[in-house]
């Protein structure tokens, strides 16, 4: 009997994945444990072990997103075929929903739909479909047993035959899209120009509209708050031809949605605390006599795993209508990557002496450089550290990773001429740079937090103490 291969729920946090390759064909022979296919998640890429014994039957393509717990394949006993499609929407014969339109019956079978008529189409290609406007009574599909994948609906947007049109009130007719942009910007669609040459205003139309309007003064029409709004968004007209664009999505998107959901719902500040590292230095100096010696970085985290022990309240999060503060400490480090950003979690970090962190650390840099980071080195961070140091940045903003309360940034080691008594020496100095969330608390124990990760530092001895 036909068994459901559907796209796993790695991790707490994630929602859905995208299909980076197949390691196993249609029709193949599995068995349990064995890799089927390379999914990406907002995190990291990773490899699903197939279930059960059986033999593959792919249904998802690669590129396509899928929510966790959707069907992407099944697993046939040997002999037997694939179960017929069955729509999406509803176990019933429910008629699938074009964007923009009311409920569609289809029922040619040689629409490349299913044997009763109906037609299947991936998540990923319904959601380019009501992005670009594209009608998806017109698409024909290419997947597997004739459904709809992202191409399809990229091809027929190309083409310029599949989009829908509406006519409104005042009599102009408009694509989905065009008149899902005016609403969202407060733009009557009957004041957009349209081309001569074309049937229907564009969203194109109404991006070229609003890009004349924030080149002359608002009319009385369009209220100046709508037009300011508009000016923060993405379509202020480029300057230039660019010449590359970069997508924002995996993890890119991810980062963007994040932080911008970050600094949306938060109320950030920042406050810079210099720390005497002399101490730090002349300890890893006698350690690395004897071994490899911590980074810099390494006798942070412990200092900062230490501090939150004893300042609780950086610890927690904000769980619905109340500060939930967490019992165990596990801090993120931000690692750059070419393609962004990743931040793996330092487990129990408040547990570990410093020889055993500088293991960890040296693990989670070095696996995450290499693609090679398993989901439980990425779920469950509590409080993150962000290291510009290297780049001779002293002080910076970071902003603080949801769900945490908090995140502490990292400047360089520099050369601080002081004065010392009644001579002038130079200090080795580093500022920190805590950004927390003031629903959480408040600026004093914010700077008493972070003056317990500067004298941790002036006496690393602590920092071995488990």
């Amino acid at each position: 009997m036909a068994k459901d291969l559907v796209m796993p729920k790695l991790g707490l946090t994630m929602e859905e994945g995208a299909i980076v390759s197949w390691i196993a064909a249609t029709g193949e022979s599995i068995v349990a444990g064995s890799p089927v296919l390379a999914i990406e998640t907002d995190k990291v890429e990773t490899e699903v072990q197939a279930p059960f014994d059986g033999v593959l039957h792919q249904l998802g393509e690669v590129g396509e997103t899928f929510a966790c717990g959707e069907l992407i394949g099944y697993i046939l006993d040997e002999g037997e075929d694939a179960p017929p499609p069955v729509a999406e929407s509803s176990p019933a014969a429910a008629p699938v929903q074009d964007p923009g339109q009311s409920a569609v019956s289809f029922a040619r079978p040689s629409d490349g739909g299913g044997a009763d008529g109906r037609r299947f189409i991936s998540p990923n290609a319904r959601r380019i479909a009501l992005e670009l406007g594209v009608s998806l009574t017109s698409v024909q599909g290419t997947g597997p047993d004739g459904r709809i994948v992202s191409a399809d609906v990229i091809d027929a947007d190309r083409s310029g035959n599949a989009r829908p049109s509406v006519a409104s009130a005042e009599g102009p007719r408009y694509t989905v899209a065009a008149g899902q942009l005016a609403d969202l910007l407060g733009i009557e669609i009957s004041s957009v120009p349209q081309e001569a040459h074309s049937t229907r205003i564009s969203r194109q139309d109404v991006a070229d509209y609003v890009r004349s309007l924030l080149r002359t003064p608002p009319s009385s029409s369009v209220p100046a708050r709508t037009v300011e709004h508009e000016a923060s968004k993405t379509l202020t007209p480029l300057s230039q031809t660019p010449v590359e664009t970069v997508p924002l999505r995996g993890m890119r998107g991810t980062i963007a949605t994040r932080m911008h959901q970050s600094l949306d719902e938060m109320a950030q500040l920042t406050l810079f605390m210099d720390a005497d590292l002399s101490a730090v230095i002349e300890d890893r100096s006698q350690r690395g006599e004897h071994g490899d010696a911590p980074g810099y970085t390494d006798y942070v985290i412990a200092a900062t795993a230490r501090a939150l022990r004893l300042h609780t309240i950086v610890n927690s999060t904000i769980n619905e209508d109340e500060i939930a503060v967490l019992p165990e400490i596990h801090v993120g480090m931000a690692v750059a990557l070419d393609a962004g950003l990743i931040v793996p979690v330092v487990r129990n970090a408040d547990q570990l002496n410093l020889a055993a962190l500088h293991v960890e650390t040296t693990r989670l840099a070095e696996a995450s450089r290499t693609g090679s980071l398993g989901l439980e080195d990425l779920d469950g961070g509590t409080f993150s550290v962000s290291t510009l140091g290297m780049f001779g940045v002293d002080g910076f903003t970071p902003v603080v990773n949801p769900p945490n309360a908090a995140i502490l940034g990292v400047g360089r080691l520099r050369d601080d001429v002081v004065k010392l008594g009644d001579e002038v020496g130079v200090l080795k100095r580093m500022t920190l740079s805590l950004t927390w969330d003031h629903r959480v608390f408040d600026g004093a124990p914010a700077a008493a937090f972070c003056r317990e990760i500067v004298d941790l530092l002036a006496d690393p001895t602590r920092l071995d103490a488990v």
